[in-house]
């Protein structure tokens, strides 16, 4: 791809009707989506490609315009386990474009991805010059923050149901799809992947999931990930901490009811 040619309307770029609201470019205004789109150069990814490494220098950043990105950490045993998902529309690596430190975590493209690669100094003079492409930016280092404070202070005292129906409805406030029963969670997961997000064990993860299909909350699929009941969700993930999400013997159902209203994460 090209910088774009000047001329009437908006530009037209890959995977622009899937850019989530609440990603970096589908919250900006025409003119400075398309001032930020014109800048470095154009770059395709296919699945397994890495597009940062852990440890490594470099202050570039990359916009990431379609596809999907596994956020990769490296564990004290030397494991590679999933931190975070981004998506078209999101930006990765402007950590290092603020303070010239070591990159902290991989970017894996999970595949078929278009980006572009834009140098220090461009993306810094475009933040200067574009008031909503500083604030987007800022929004979305905040939202990073915000996850990986969430998952050291909250998920280690929730219980576990309460951890898993959180970072679904998380992925699903940010990058779920509508559909005629549900709203479609469009990451393209593994049960491995969703428990390294949740911090927790797959066995774990997975006995939740099967109780929140057997209540018809969700459905799952080869790396499918369907809610059906986002209000039950949601209520799940309000749940306090002491509250268990299962509920013994058999037959008595499995999700609990709530002490309180849910509420949306600030």
């Amino acid at each position: 791809m090209t910088s774009p040619s000047p001329r009437n309307g908006p530009t037209q770029w890959p995977g622009q009707a899937h850019w989530p609201t609440a990603s970096l470019l589908g919250g900006l205004s025409v003119e400075t989506r398309d001032h930020l789109i014109g800048l470095g150069r154009s770059v395709h990814f296919e699945g397994g490609e890495r597009l940062l490494r852990e440890g490594e220098h470099g202050s570039h950043v990359f916009l990431l315009l379609s596809g999907w990105f596994k956020v990769l950490a490296t564990t004290e045993d030397d494991r590679e386990v999933l931190m975070a998902v981004r998506a078209g529309g999101d930006i990765v690596g402007e950590l290092a474009c603020f303070d010239a430190q070591p990159r902290v975590a991989t970017v894996m493209a999970a595949g078929a991805g278009t980006a572009r690669i834009i140098g220090r100094q461009d993306f810094l003079t475009a933040l200067a010059r574009y008031d909503d492409a500083a604030q987007a930016v800022m929004r979305a280092v905040a939202g990073k923050l915000r996850w990986a404070t969430r998952r050291r202070q909250e998920f280690g005292g929730c219980a576990m149901g309460t951890r898993v129906a959180r970072v679904l409805r998380e992925l699903t406030r940010v990058y779920g799809q509508p559909c005629e029963v549900g709203i479609s969670i469009g990451v393209s997961l593994t049960q491995p992947e969703l428990a390294a997000l949740v911090g927790a064990s797959e066995p774990s993860v997975h006995r939740v999931l099967r109780s929140l299909r057997e209540h018809q909350i969700i459905e799952t699929g080869y790396r499918r990930i369907l809610v059906r009941n986002m209000p039950e969700l949601s209520r799940i993930a309000g749940t306090d901490s002491s509250t268990p999400l299962f509920i013994a013997p058999q037959p008595a159902p499995a999700i609990a009811p709530s002490p309180r209203p849910s509420r949306r994460p600030s």
